[in-house]
């Protein structure tokens, strides 16, 4: 962040000593005088605002971000909370509060039997009315009993029949009663011909119905219903078994089409009726509802018997598992074009039993096409749970997404999200849930898992589960469990900027504070919830619509207190909250009216200092600690923590209350005392910021400015580190407290004056920048400008100017102070600064202030108002005064050439 120096004149007029006085600004939006020299006449107005002057409000230019690094209180950056990767998939992870009796197993089996065959039977909104004729017996009982129980199959080559396998044999006997597909034949003797497709022949056990054959007493019931011309041509050696089973291959009794289960209408015949067929009632109806129904019969009759049976007979039979998995993706494709998915189709049951059977093969791959073409049927209750349990079984192996992926078994899973019942299904959602938790961690889901509307799917569910509760005040059975996983799988989605976008515009964050609120007692969800702020909030769109919702602050204080010493929590708060404080003015002065927010965060602080205590004392002072290492649990969240005092303290309100709070000034110094910058170097730095904000109020009671000269020789210990970000903190405290006399002698004292000059080297604008203002604060006293000729002082300040000059004015506008003030008493140029000095300076200047050269750089619109706005109002006035002071006091030997930047 970028820090502007506002610098106020304490006493004024051209060409007369000007005293100037560094002062550490407040960010853009509390404002400042940046830089401006105040006329005589403006000398009472500054005595009585000394420091800054309120500003409106603006909106940031993309230039203006640069001038956040430059300011005295400044917010602090740091890492997310590290979260480590789960070793295993299940439900609950390692660090779940759940206890294993009081949650739903990760592990089980799940067999054909473990389904409900009686469950597979559709739904019919059709009420059966009784039959108004009962059908006299057929002559002969025996035959037509026989023949149900057996149909004619196609005649098979010998040769060419396969053995089943006495381990796929025993699974089929054990999940059915006696064989899948019966295989018994009828002779072609026992058959009669077909004169026409309006033909019925009704001589022995069996009947043709339209190209459909039926047993007799089904034939009389059928056509009771549905009258049609009978004619007998008694030729039946004619027919032929091709003819027989042509659109109506080898089928079951339970599987084939007949009685009342056929919907083909016959064609209406001009044929007379036969005695028989006289003797049925029909019940009264519309012409053409009858004509549209048996419509849709006739076509599900014809595609059921040609498309589907054959490939359920390739289920029965096949034993490779690859023509199994190869013959459900048929089924499943033949089932979609016939419009027979859902759970109206009749034949649904019939379906279902036979996938059932196939679940104790045990392949992962054929149980996903399984699984697939279950759920497509819309099975409900326990099925719908035991094939959610399936699937979530085989997705627990990372090395089958893959499968999972190629099979698009993610779009039927959340279908059953979309279409079924909550309430009535929590379990099933449960699991079905889990396997979405498990894949949404692969990236190679996240786009296809947003693209399908996981995101909204997702939030609806939550939003359910809200309202549930809402209404019966008590959290549902099970619903933590499932909140669990959609918050866990949610924290995965919002790593893709598409799925926080979705999120914003759903207004979902609220939404998710609310499970927060009415799941307070449920550790693992609200840590998820957690999860997802702390990604969230990285971002500054959601960031904002966090902060928008003022009821979230008294939320994460209660979290607080009630999770006070669960780490994994606690670090994600207080990381949140040092997102939405660092540059929103407003949440700061949220958080801070919140009842008890300073306290809350007090006591955290002395919780976790104390642990860090007891956790260091592990260490000897003489064992080596690895270099590259994560912050200890509890330094972590002391790190996190004071950047959320940091943060705060830039609110004028709310800073000077910290500034002057004992215990927690106390505590900061006692953390910069014991902590090394070698060994926590986030937790020193974020420390060494936070002193450094309160440090810029110079109100009475502050307890910074009561022990300015012990924080002094905490900072010496900064100063001679070899980390350049730990010096850069220390020289910006000094930055504060050298505006105090006791402060300058102490510098002066214990020769940090010349550690300031040896800065001015590092060719690293922000501490040059920091140098140059503690520099300046000590030539205000005139005893100690002489200062600045030790270590070539001067020439390094030139050196600054040059370097930097045409890239950041407000540096420039700093050294052309710090230089005005050290030659308040001049009497020659070459003797006050040097002949080289005086003569590079008398060339940087004059270009500089040459507008069309100094601003002639290669930035883009915003960046060159950002560079013109601080030249003119920054250095320009100054470098001007400057100018003239050395050429009214210096002896031009020969022709000053123009330099080149």
């Amino acid at each position: 962040m970028l820090r502007c120096s506002a610098l106020a004149w304490t006493c004024g007029g051209v060409g007369e000593p000007l005293a100037v006085r560094e002062v550490w600004c407040l960010p853009e939006e509390h404002c400042t005088l940046k830089g401006k020299m105040l006329s005589p006449n403006d000398k009472k107005l500054e005595k009585l605002d000394p420091f800054y002057l309120p500003s409106l409000s603006k909106q940031k230019t993309s230039a203006e971000i640069i001038s956040e690094a430059r300011n005295a209180l400044r917010t602090v950056r740091t890492q997310r909370p590290y979260t480590p990767r789960e070793d295993q998939r299940t439900l609950f992870g390692p660090a779940s509060s759940r206890t294993p009796e009081n949650r739903p197993p990760s592990s089980f089996s799940v067999h054909a039997s473990s389904f409900e065959f009686s469950d597979s039977r559709p739904i019919s909104g059709t009420r059966l009315s009784p039959l108004e004729f009962k059908p006299k017996a057929p002559a002969s009982p025996d035959t037509v009993e026989d023949f149900c129980l057996s149909f004619p199959k196609p005649p098979v080559d010998p040769a060419k029949i396969r053995r089943i396998s006495s381990a796929r044999a025993r699974l089929f006997r054990a999940a059915s009663q006696g064989a899948l597909l019966p295989a018994r034949t009828l002779l072609p003797t026992q058959s009669k011909r077909v004169e026409s497709e309006e033909t019925v022949t009704t001589r022995d056990s069996m009947v043709k119905i339209n190209g459909i054959y039926l047993t007799e007493s089904k034939a009389i019931g059928h056509l009771m219903r549905h009258p049609l011309q009978l004619t007998y041509d008694g030729d039946f050696s004619k027919i032929t078994e091709q003819d027989m089973f042509k659109g109506a291959t080898s089928l079951p009794f339970h599987l084939r089409s007949g009685g009342d289960q056929g919907k083909r209408r016959p064609r209406a015949s001009s044929s007379s009726r036969s005695p028989d067929q006289s003797r049925l009632d029909i019940r009264p109806g519309s012409k053409a509802d009858l004509q549209e129904k048996n419509t849709e019969i006739e076509v599900d009759e014809v595609f059921w018997n040609t498309r589907i049976v054959p490939i359920l007979h390739d289920l029965e039979k096949e034993e490779n598992i690859e023509m199994v998995c190869a013959a459900c993706t048929q089924l499943h494709h033949a089932l979609e074009e016939g419009n027979m998915l859902g759970n109206k189709f009749k034949r649904r049951s019939v379906l279902l039993k036979t996938l059932y059977k196939l679940v104790d093969v045990g392949s992962d791959l054929l149980s996903l096409k399984l699984a697939k073409i279950i759920l497509a049927l819309k099975v409900s209750g326990k099925n719908l749970l035991n094939v959610c349990k399936l699937i979530f079984k085989i997705s627990r192996s990372e090395k089958n997404d893959s499968l999972i992926q190629n099979d698009s078994i993610l779009e039927s899973l959340l279908e059953v999200l979309r279409s079924e019942d909550l309430q009535a299904n929590t379990e099933a959602f449960l699991y079905c849930m889990g396997t979405i938790k498990f894949i949404s961690g692969n990236p190679e889901f996240l786009h296809e898992m947003i693209g399908k509307g996981a995101v909204e799917i997702l939030m609806s569910l939550i939003k359910q589960v809200n309202e549930n509760t809402k209404k019966s005040g008590t959290c549902l059975p099970n619903s933590g469990h499932l909140l669990v996983q959609m918050t866990a799988t949610l924290r995965n989605l919002v790593d893709s900027p598409l799925a926080r976008s979705k999120l914003l515009s759903i207004n979902a964050l609220p939404q998710l504070c609310t499970v927060m609120e009415q799941h307070i007692g449920d550790k693992d969800v609200c840590t998820n919830i957690a999860r997802i702020f702390s990604k969230l909030t990285s971002y500054h769109d959601c960031c904002v619509a966090l902060a928008s919702y003022s009821r979230c602050y008294a939320l994460f204080l209660n979290l607080i207190n009630k999770y006070q010493k669960k780490q994994d929590l606690v670090v994600r708060i207080v990381f949140i909250l040092g997102n939405l404080t660092a540059k929103n003015n407003q949440a700061r002065e949220q958080f801070s009216k919140e009842k008890g927010s300073i306290p809350t965060l007090l006591s955290l602080f002395h919780t976790f200092y104390k642990l860090d205590l007891h956790s260091g004392k592990r260490w000897g002072e003489g064992d080596e600690r690895p270099k590259a290492r994560r912050p200890a649990q509890a330094e972590d969240v002391l790190i996190k923590l004071t950047r959320v005092l940091a943060n705060l303290a830039i609110h004028p309100g709310v800073g000077p209350a910290i500034a002057a709070h004992s215990h927690i000034v106390g505590l900061l110094l006692a953390t910069l005392e014991s902590k090394s910058i070698d060994d926590c170097e986030e937790l020193v730095i974020n420390t060494t910021a936070t002193i450094n904000n309160l440090s810029y109020y110079k109100v009475k009671n502050s307890i910074i400015q009561d022990r300015k000269l012990y924080i002094a020789e905490l900072l010496l210990k900064l100063l001679v580190s070899n980390n350049m970000d730990g010096i850069l903190e220390a020289v910006r405290v000094f930055g504060n407290l050298s505006q105090d006399h006791d402060i300058c002698d102490f510098i002066v004292q214990k020769n940090v004056h010349k550690f300031m000059i040896a800065l001015l080297d590092a060719k690293h604008q922000d501490i040059c920048f920091s140098a140059c203002g503690v520099l300046l604060n000590l030539t205000v006293d005139r005893d100690k400008r002489v200062i600045l000729k030790e270590g070539g002082g001067i020439k390094k300040l030139v050196d600054c100017l040059r370097d930097f000059g045409p890239t950041d004015w407000q540096l420039a506008c700093l050294v052309c102070k710090t230089l005005w003030n050290f030659s308040e008493n001049i009497t020659n140029a070459s003797s006050c600064f040097g002949d080289e000095a005086a003569n590079t300076l008398l060339a940087l200047l004059s270009s500089f202030l040459d507008e069309e050269l100094a601003l002639n750089g290669s930035f883009d619109q915003d960046l060159k108002n950002y560079h013109k706005l601080h030249w003119e109002t920054e250095f320009r006035p100054v470098a001007q005064q400057l100018l003239n002071r050395i050429k009214n006091h210096h002896t031009f030997l020969e022709p000053l050439p123009i330099p080149s930047f």
